[in-house]
Order: structure tokens, then C-alpha cells, then sequence
């Protein structure tokens, strides 16, 4: 099933120039089906992209309409992916026994389906552990990759947090489990200066606790196909331009989890984006969409106010597979 309708132009396309104006954004949705469990994608159409199509695979706590802030800054470069995989947002429940893999090839699924071309990829949180494999399986779809809020390994906070957690959930004690996820998601104000902290917690408490029975279920089962299968193989990446960052204060996958994941990628770069935590993509929205649109269509990132000096952990790496 697809759908199509207009985007009205107005902001969207506040970052270009010219006098005639370029053709408006065409919205689709489809339902797919990948062995046996329906699931649904968001494609924003644009018609004069200056990069190949932005593939955005976000947390497990968000779903495919949870990027159309983004689009006023990221529609007018490029056509945008957004997905709801089998077992997340409104897609069919899926049990935990299925992994990461499934998952990979169910992405793999979705572009075959809508015709795309290789894609540059966003992975952030859980969407990284998903496209990283995704990435790792599928290397010929895959133009460029950025990494938000990512680790090689579950965070000990996250593995001690979850079996408290998800019998929270199973016993209904919805205030309790939001509140510690809140705790797990977001940094303490200690840890250093966090823009709209306070307004972004807020946020996603009232998100946490106006889950549906369907989605407190997918969430339960979430954490048990995490700390199951894990979130890491070490498969070969594929040799294309890389960018890893996450928020300067980033307690749940902390700056050098990210960093040691940059390390592991040829030629992989990797930042912090400053005055933010693991939720830097809501909390300075307008900043990461800009680095995330700058790498994409290859201009440049050094310099940029809001990012620590960016590093190239993998150099080393890079130079190594060079030379054999």
C-alpha cells in the first residue's frame, strides 16, 4: 500500500537559492511485508537531491515520523528514509528470538522494494546496532555512513538497568519505568551544560508513559533481543566515507564508546557535539541535522562551532588495509 501527497515548500527549502523555485517534496508511505510481519516505511521524494538518498535509522523508542523535524533541513538535499522495522513503531510485533540480522536484511528488504539506489546511512542508539549490521551484510548499498550515540558493546548501565526495567513494564508500574528510563537515556545536570535538558526530559517521560499495551510489549521485547543477541559482530565494514558522533555528555554510550567504534572503520572520523548528551539529535536538532546533511554531500565538517575538533580514530586502520 503506498500513499502520496505534497509537502508544502516554505521552510524546507530555506537553504536554497535561485529564482525558480525547485519542485515540492512528494510524501510516500508503503506497507511491506518481510517474511511473514508487515511493516512500514516514510519516503520524502526529492526530485533535485544533492546526495544520494539519507536512510535514518533512529532508537528503538522512535518511530518513522519521529524525524519530520529534521526534513526542514535534511528534505531539500536529498530524498529521506525513515522506518518502522518489524517489531518497532507500527509494525507487527516481533518476537525477541528473531535478531539483529533479521533486522538487516528486513532494511536490506525495504530498499529492494522501493527501488533505491545504494543510500547514505544514519544509524542512532539502536539504529546503529541495526545498520551497522545492515551495513556489515549489505556493503553494496551503502554510499555513506553516520554513527549518533554508538558503542561495540551494551553500556553496563543499560544491561544493569533493563531486567528492573522491563519487570517494571510487565507489571504496569508505567511511572517507575519511565522515570528510570529517563535516568538511562539522559544525562545527569551534573555531567555538564545540556541544551533544552530539562524540556527534552520532560518529553520523553510523557512519551515513556503514553505508551500503548502494544508498545510497552514491543519495548519488553526489545531489551530481550538486545541483551540476547547483542549488539556487535565483528564483520568487515564497508571502506566508505564514515562519521561517528554523539552528544559531548553522553552517559549511556559515552564519547569513548563511540570513539573505539570509529576506530574499528577505515578512514572513520568521529566528534562530539557540544552541550548535549545521548539525545543530541532532539536536543540541538537544527546542529546535527546540519553535520549529518554537511558529510552527506561532502562539504565540510572541521571548524564547525558546535563540534569538539573532529579526531580519525581509524587512521591507522585505513593505512593498514591500504597496504596489503
Amino acid at each position: 500500500m503506498r500513499t502520496a501527497l505534497p509537502t508544502p515548500q516554505g521552510s524546507l527549502n530555506t537553504q536554497r537559492t535561485g529564482s525558480v523555485p525547485p519542485p515540492p517534496e512528494q510524501v510516500e508511505e508503503r506497507t511491506l511485508v518481510f517474511e511473514g510481519f508487515a511493516y512500514q516505511c516514510r519516503i520524502v521524494h526529492q526530485e533535485a537531491p544533492r546526495a544520494a538518498p539519507l536512510l535514518l535509522l533512529g532508537g528503538s523508542s522512535q518511530n518513522r515520523h519521529s524525524w519530520q523535524g529534521h526534513e526542514k533541513w535534511l528534505a531539500p538535499l536529498c530524498t529521506v528514509i525513515t522506518v518502522d522495522l518489524p517489531g518497532y513503531g507500527s509494525a507487527d510485533f516481533l518476537p525477541a528470538h528473531y535478531g539483529i540480522g533479521f533486522l538487516a536484511a528486513a532494511v536490506q528488504h525495504m530498499l529492494v522494494e522501493t527501488g533505491m539506489p545504494p543510500v547514505n546511512l544514519f544509524g542512532g542508539c539502536f539504529g546503529e546496532v541495526v545498520g551497522l549490521r545492515f551495513a556489515q551484510l549489505h556493503p553494496g548499498s551503502v554510499r555513506r555512513i553516520v554513527f549518533c550515540g554508538a558503542a561495540m558493546r551494551l553500556p553496563e548501565i543499560y544491561t544493569d538497568a533493563v531486567p528492573r526495567l522491563s519487570h517494571a513494564l510487565e507489571r504496569g508500574e508505567i511511572e517507575a519505568a519511565a522515570g528510570g528510563l529517563v535516568e538511562l537515556f539522559m544525562s545527569n545536570p551534573a555531567a555538564g551544560q545540556v541544551r533544552r535538558h530539562a524540556a527534552v526530559a520532560r518529553l520523553l517521560h510523557r512519551q515513556f508513559v503514553n505508551q500503548t499495551p502494544d508498545e510497552l510489549g514491543k519495548a519488553v521485547e526489545h531489551n530481550t533481543r538486545l541483551v540476547t543477541h547483542g549488539c556487535y559482530e565483528p564483520l568487515p565494514v564497508p571502506e566508505v566515507p564514515t562519521l561517528v558522533f554523539t552528544g559531548e555528555h553522553d552517559t549511556l554510550c559515552t564519547p569513548q564508546m563511540g570513539r573505539e567504534l570509529a576506530a574499528t572503520i577505515p578512514a572513520a572520523r568521529f566528534t562530539t557535539v557540544r552541550e548535549a548528551d545521548h539525545l543530541v539529535t532532539v536536543e540541538r536538532r537544527q546542529e546535527s541535522s546540519e553535520l549529518i546533511g554537511r558529510f552527506c554531500t561532502d562539504s565540510p565538517i572541521d571548524d564547525l562551532p558546535y563540534c569538539t575538533p573532529v579526531e580519525s580514530p581509524g587512521a591507522g586502520l585505513s593505512c593498514a588495509t591500504a597496504h596489503r
